[in-house]
């Protein structure tokens, strides 16, 4: 398959590193010209489901601005410029939870919207976790965090508790690959 090729993009919003939204004038493989086609570019981000040695799932009950009510998330945060995302999620689960983790496994690299942008996000499993500092987390969020077995965690993921797609699918990766050894 041939890739859709951009002809033009002007900026017509740039909110810092936190989002910019251009209009991108786009051609299909068969040739049909497409104009004002949005594009939105954020953050690349990392989410993390950790595990404790006894087999608890640290988990967050938390707000979010766009959300309704609570929602139980995973560690997660923005890969900072030039970071790696495995740099980026040991980052955040040491800032969020005061938890190291010494076996990672990367449950993969996501588009969030092919047609549309927005960002990359990589998921991951952290086994093995322990607290090792402070918690030291920037959060604009209330948190709290849990420490879930896996029958509370597959309960809450079925009763769709967790509200982020993102968070939902690396539960459900996360889940399948504790389950496969």
């Amino acid at each position: 398959m041939s890739p859709w090729k951009t002809l033009a993009n002007q900026t017509v919003l740039s909110a810092g590193k936190w989002l910019t939204v251009e209009e991108r004038t786009v051609q299909t493989p068969a040739g049909q010209v497409i104009e004002h086609w949005p594009w939105v570019t954020t953050p690349n981000y990392i989410n993390v489901l950790a595990v404790t040695p006894q087999g608890k799932y640290l988990i967050f009950q938390q707000g979010k601005y766009g959300l309704e009510g609570e929602s139980l998330a995973p560690v997660g945060g923005y890969i900072e410029p030039g970071e790696q995302p495995l740099a980026a999620a040991q980052r955040e689960l040491l800032e969020e939870t005061g938890f190291a983790a010494p076996e990672w496994l990367h449950l993969g690299h996501f588009l969030v919207d092919p047609n549309r942008g927005v960002a990359l996000g990589d998921l991951f499993l952290a086994r093995g976790a322990r607290p090792v500092a402070e918690r030291s987390a920037d959060d604009l969020e209330e948190q709290h965090l849990l420490f879930m077995d896996r029958a509370e965690l597959e309960s809450a993921l079925r009763a769709g508790r967790f509200q982020v797609l993102a968070w939902a699918a690396n539960i459900a990766l996360a889940l399948l690959w504790t389950a496969s050894g």
